[in-house]
């Protein structure tokens, strides 16, 4: 299992693009997850401008890195969303939310997500890593009593605005690895079988494997790569670090910032938490999943710059080869 491992630059967007790619070298990371934030990836200008392109991959070509997915997270939760807000806003390009009237967002956040197709085809990744967003997680509690009808036409509204995005991938050739996280169409096990469903189970539609998100909602991580070996795209390295509980700190957080210590759980550093990672690599390995493992750094308690550079260590300990005979072979000599 020697698969390529790669840093995510989504926490990095504040450092220009070539130092990311400097410091990830110096780390000894095989390449970049791309997000397109900052002056790391602008998707329209790569989708017109072939000099812009060409940039990106000579500054990845001058540190001896290789692009094996981009991210386009924040675009992809402004699709489904509703309401469409202040938060938006924040996290948006200026030209995708422009005079921030929502069903206008929505769509120029979709015509982005197809543009991250080609652009993803154009650097030579396979797999563009993102988010879906969400008509109806803002029912999540289910009060006041929500009708079964609004919750399928959630769904319906997700198959609707993603299809015509996944067609482009379809013609482009890559595929897109939705990250199963709260706040997004599939954000546990049951709604990603429900998300699969509702597009018909097309192939260019896939998960991004991010534990960290499963853990605190005692989802089993090792079990859904099992359960959706067929659908496992990418994989994002990212902790989660679980807090004995009190009869106080509940699941959702009770409003409290990153690194409360009256949290029940925060992100962690890769390899620091309670994802049981030894478990995950052995059933990735299980199910032939050849991709790159990509780290993704957030701790509110430690330093990126350590962070990312214990990680590479972390996650290259568990990518041993397998065996080339089975143990029990020599037990027959016959």
């Amino acid at each position: 299992m020697t698969q390529p491992v790669t840093l995510f630059t989504g926490q990095w967007a504040d450092l220009p693009f070539v130092d990311v790619a400097r410091l990830a070298a110096e780390w000894g990371y095989d390449g970049l997850e791309i997000a397109a934030s900052g002056d790391h990836l602008d998707l329209e200008r790569a989708d017109q401008d072939d000099r812009y392109l060409r940039s990106r991959l000579e500054i990845l070509d001058t540190f001896g890195l290789r692009v094996f997915a981009i991210s386009n997270h924040l675009t992809g939760q402004a699709v489904c969303d509703d309401p469409i807000d202040f938060r938006h806003q924040a996290i948006l390009r200026p030209s995708t939310w422009g005079d921030g009237e929502p069903e206008g967002v929505r769509q120029r956040a979709a015509e982005d997500m197809k543009r991250a197709a080609r652009v993803a085809r154009k650097l030579g990744a396979e797999t563009v890593v993102g988010f879906t967003g969400s008509k109806i997680w803002p029912y999540v509690a289910q009060f006041p009593p929500v009708p079964t009808a609004v919750i399928d036409d959630g769904y319906e509204d997700f198959a609707r605005r993603w299809n015509p995005i996944l067609d482009v991938f379809d013609s482009e050739g890559i595929r897109f690895a939705h990250e199963v996280h709260p706040s997004e169409i599939a954000y546990d096990y049951w709604t990603s079988v429900r998300t699969l469903d509702a597009i018909d189970h097309r192939a260019a539609f896939g998960f991004n494997w991010d534990p960290s998100h499963m853990v605190w909602q005692n989802i089993d991580p090792v079990g859904f790569i099992v359960e959706f070996a067929d659908r496992i795209y990418h994989v994002d390295c990212k902790d989660t670090r679980l807090r004995k509980p009190t009869g106080q700190n509940g699941v959702l957080g009770s409003h409290l910032p990153w690194g409360d210590p009256r949290r029940s759980w925060d992100f962690v550093s890769t390899g620091h938490g309670d994802v049981p990672w030894e478990d995950s690599f052995r059933a990735l390995r299980s199910i032939g999943y050849t991709g790159p493992i990509s780290v993704e750094w957030e701790d509110a308690g430690m330093d990126r710059m350590r962070g990312a550079a214990e990680a590479i260590d972390f996650v290259r300990s568990l990518l041993w080869e397998e065996p080339a005979t089975s143990f029990d072979a020599s037990f027959s000599n016959q």
